[in-house]
């Protein structure tokens, strides 16, 4: 589905990502870890057209390299940030109502299966969103993106800040999507998370894959995790 080969991406004259690449195959949970500042949030913005980038992206052949970020969501790839921008003066419905492309019609998402995976928003949606804690912020977030009925879902540190309960509820979410055939390009800092839901691994250093494999694979690696993950 997702194809990235040789990207290189920059912020003015600062050279962020040097020549990744890798794959995100259909209904597969792929996690992007590494450290802060080794080029994984870039490596989203790169895919989602918004930041300066050369290479190749490719979603099901096609090149998107170049295009506009509306113009790629669009094309089924949906993107949570990790700062969650949800619209604080919107209640959670509106918030999500605003995820719907269109109509919505012919979504194999609905209002009533965000509620049904956190109930919590179901209690809060006509609250303000802006009043949420950080736990509901994440979730609205979440699935204000899945309205959008994206086929592949970036998700830049979905459990940042979150409390343990919270994460439990992110890790089911994400292989909710995986059981409905959604990938999952997961940028995460958690290595217990990743470990345990992702089908593969990418470590990043330095604006580079360093190690790509299973997540046995990792945990059978020491070294790697030491140099490149381990603070």
């Amino acid at each position: 589905m997702l194809k990235i080969d040789d990207l290189h991406a920059y912020y003015g004259k600062s050279h962020v990502l040097h020549g990744v690449s890798f794959t995100v195959g259909k209904g597969e949970i792929v996690a992007l870890l590494g450290r802060n500042g080794s080029g994984r949030s870039t490596t989203a913005k790169a895919i989602m057209g918004l930041v300066d980038a050369t290479g190749s992206v490719q979603w099901h052949s096609a090149a998107i390299l170049g295009r506009k970020p509306f113009e790629i969501a669009h094309l089924g790839l949906g993107y949570v940030p990790e700062n969650r921008d949800i619209f604080p003066k919107l209640t959670v419905h509106q918030n999500l109502l605003l995820g719907q492309k269109g109509s919505g019609k012919g979504s194999r998402w609905s209002f009533d299966d965000m509620y049904d995976m956190f109930p919590r928003l179901k209690e809060r949606q006509h609250t303000e969103a802006g009043v949420l804690s950080g736990g509901e912020q994440q979730m609205l977030t979440l699935c204000r993106t899945l309205m959008g009925d994206p086929e592949l879902i970036i998700i830049d540190e979905p459990t940042e800040g979150l409390a343990p309960k919270i994460v439990e509820l992110v890790g089911q979410y994400l292989q909710t999507l995986k059981a409905r055939g959604i990938s999952v390009l997961l940028i995460e800092q958690k290595l217990t998370i990743a470990m345990a839901i992702s089908d593969r691994v990418l470590v990043m250093g330095h604006g580079s894959i360093v190690f790509e494999g299973t997540p046995d694979s990792l945990r059978a690696d020491p070294e790697t995790r030491k140099e490149w993950l381990e603070v």
